[in-house]
């Protein structure tokens, strides 16, 4: 048999490359921007907290390059693509305004604060690396559509969804670069002169955008400012934001463990959707490697844990390989080194950045729904819906609560945890489609046990928060079991019934 040669780069890597870091890019964005307006200097930012999430990012994108040429080796085939890596979104959001506000808040002093927050990435990396010991186990036992079905939910609401509304905010340019992007990477249509259809719209847009005049040709002079030398250093800054972590800011930790649990199940759904759509990773690695990749971060100044990005699946419709994910990592680098991205955040609009990400939950929904049985289809349905709560909950729960209560006054306790609720309801409902009471049982107490403590639809980890939600899983769980029970014999008897026609 003839071994094939996996190669370093091909020219699909390109516009996986332009998704990936625009999708990179446009996190960054948000930490620089929210990080400053609560209170933390310019120089904590771009010379700490960017560097070092880049080197985390680079460890992750260099590894899954590896670990894509493992794969390919085994299985003996050259179109594998490599698991995209960078910050989760929903994660991202809950250390700025779960973490870092509160540690700046209560110390006020940034660079305290900013310990904490290096502190507290660290724990995260390690809570992610022990999930690689029950990762493989909760795979085969959580049924595809409940998983599938739960990150479709992030990738409609969280990353199409608000993405599509930025991409509104300037039409002229964010409908005409969105119109790009379907036809390139959707229908899969040649760009003018072979150009990359992600670097052909980003382009594009830019121009149009000054052109238009819907960016200020200001931005670009405030973005050239910003271009400096910052490199990465290590230090065990860690070790001190541990002892404010585990003394006077030890009510962090309920925000930081049911987050980090998040995470490697976050990264074990996205190694899913990449099995769904043809390349078939082992979770416990990828579980181990992301903690790793995070701890590498915090070492280096990094305050958010890195995960197995959403991105994933849309690199595999390109056809990508691993070159795109090693780019990525060393252009990352260099671009944080030399205040590359503070200039680019500033120069390029989002509405311009904004269709890329939209394509990302165009991809990620249509995996969903393509990859599991089509009886399955209401569940993966009924999993997206929690986060359609989060969203809502993260936006207005503190700008507008009165308005969401007049909406329901369930959506903030929905949208706690809308994770494990999602993975919870999903199961359930793939369970009763296959008639398989007895699992749909086990999984609804577990959705008690998560109740109980705080895991979900409650505002932290407390016993009993709202005991109403944990009786209710309680008693359908009870009620899948009497249902189990009543079906079994009505089998048997309808068996025996035939038994007797045939004698």
């Amino acid at each position: 048999m003839e071994i094939k040669k996996y190669p370093w780069f091909i020219k699909e890597d390109i516009d996986a490359f332009f998704a990936l870091f625009q999708n990179n890019l446009a996190n960054f964005v948000v930490i620089a921007i929210t990080m400053i307006s609560i209170g933390y200097p310019a120089d904590i930012v771009y010379s700490k907290v960017i560097p070092g999430a880049a080197i985390g990012v680079l460890f992750g994108n260099f590894y899954y390059a590896h670990m894509a040429s493992k794969l390919s080796v085994k299985e003996n085939r050259l179109d594998v693509t490599a698991l995209s890596y960078g910050i989760s979104t929903p994660v991202m959001f809950i250390y700025l305004f779960g973490v870092m506000k509160p540690a700046l808040d209560f110390t006020g002093d940034p660079q305290i604060a900013w310990k904490i927050g290096v502190a507290a990435c660290f724990l995260g990396g390690v809570v992610e690396s022990l999930g690689s010991l029950v990762g493989t186990w909760i795979k085969n036992n959580l049924p595809r559509a409940s998983m599938l079905g739960a990150l479709a939910g992030v990738a409609f609401s969280v990353i199409g969804g608000q993405m599509f509304f930025h991409t509104y905010e300037a039409p002229i340019i964010g409908i005409f670069v969105l119109a790009i992007i379907l036809v390139g990477l959707v229908a899969k249509k040649q760009m003018p002169f072979k150009i990359p259809a992600s670097l052909f719209a980003i382009i594009i847009g830019t121009v149009l955008a000054y052109a238009f005049r819907e960016a200020n040709i200001g931005q670009v002079t405030e973005g050239l400012a910003n271009v400096g030398f910052y490199p990465p250093l290590p230090s065990l800054t860690f070790i001190e934001g541990l002892q404010y972590l585990f003394g006077p800011m030890i009510g962090l930790l309920a925000v930081l463990l049911p987050i980090s649990i998040y995470n490697f199940i976050e990264t074990m759904n996205n190694v899913e959707a990449m099995s769904a759509a043809g390349d078939s990773y082992n979770v416990a690695e990828a579980q181990l490697f992301d903690g790793v990749g995070t701890m590498i971060g915090a070492l280096f100044g990094g305050v958010f844990p890195t995960t197995v990005y959403i991105a994933s699946v849309s690199a595999k419709w390109t056809n990508a390989g691993r070159g795109y994910s090693i780019i990525n990592g060393l252009v990352f680098l260099l671009a944080s080194t030399f205040g590359i991205i503070a200039a680019m955040s500033k120069i390029i609009p989002l509405p311009v950045v904004a269709p890329i990400l939209v394509f990302v939950g165009i991809s990620m929904v249509s995996q969903a729904f393509s990859s599991v049985e089509e009886k399955h289809y209401p569940a993966v349905v009924l999993a997206m819906l929690p986060y359609l709560a989060n969203y809502l909950q993260s936006k207005f729960a503190s700008s507008a609560p009165e308005a969401l209560e007049k909406v329901s006054s369930a959506i903030i306790p929905l949208g706690q945890g809308a994770m494990f609720t999602a993975l919870i309801w999903g199961a359930i409902l793939v369970f009763i489609l296959d008639n398989e009471f007895k699992k749909a049982s086990v999984v609804s107490f577990i959705g008690a046990i998560l109740s109980a403590v705080g895991l979900i639809h409650a505002p932290k980890l407390s016993l009993f928060f709202d005991y109403k939600y944990a009786l209710a899983y309680l008693i359908i769980g009870i009620a899948f079991i009497v249902l189990n029970i009543t079906l079994k014999d009505s089998e048997d008897e309808s068996q025996l019934q035939k038994n007797l026609m045939v004698d």
